[in-house]
């Protein structure tokens, strides 16, 4: 990955990702959910070593000069093999987090949320996802209160505070 796109005091600077999460500065970062109905593509890293937390669709940091919309769809359609979805603009949301090891994940978040397509492949990259899941919006909510720790800081985030305003027309 190229310089990703953080604060520097109040201007906006290219940094290596390990770079702003050592120095806890302020970055870009976009998440993705593909919805099929209710359900959401859920994926777990591929971490070598260690069973990675699962995870919304994708998660990931646009690139010094791309937009939020283009490392979407770029990261769909590399991690996932997706093509042919148009995510929507759902939300800008703040995240910060301790992630161990002296890391801080100081985020600007643009989620988008994008409709599976009747049929739709998914060919995840075995160098980068290890394995992916449906699971229904209501069934993940319950099981992130049973067991938190199988889930991203960044995930159990958006189902703790941010649900309503993510994913609205499925929780009415």
């Amino acid at each position: 990955m190229g310089k990703i796109q953080a604060w520097i005091g109040e201007e906006m600077a290219p940094v290596e990702l390990v770079e702003a999460h050592r120095q806890g500065l302020r970055h870009r970062a976009v998440s993705i959910f593909v919805m099929d109905g209710e359900k959401i593509l859920l994926c777990r890293r591929a971490a070598p070593g260690q069973d990675a937390p699962w995870e919304s669709t994708c998660c990931t940091h646009p690139e010094w000069g791309e937009s939020a919309e283009a490392c979407a769809l770029r990261r769909l359609r590399n991690e996932l093999g997706i093509e042919g979805l148009y995510p929507a603009h759902a939300d800008r949301v703040d995240h910060r987090a301790e992630l161990g090891d002296g890391l801080v994940e100081d985020e600007l978040l643009d989620v988008y949320i994008a409709f599976a397509r009747p049929g739709m492949r998914v060919t995840p990259d075995p160098e980068t996802i290890r394995a992916t899941r449906w699971v229904g919006l209501y069934d993940l909510a319950a099981e992130i209160r049973r067991h938190p720790e199988r889930f991203a800081p960044r995930l159990r985030f958006y189902m703790q505070h941010h649900i309503d305003r993510i994913l609205p027309a499925l929780i009415r």
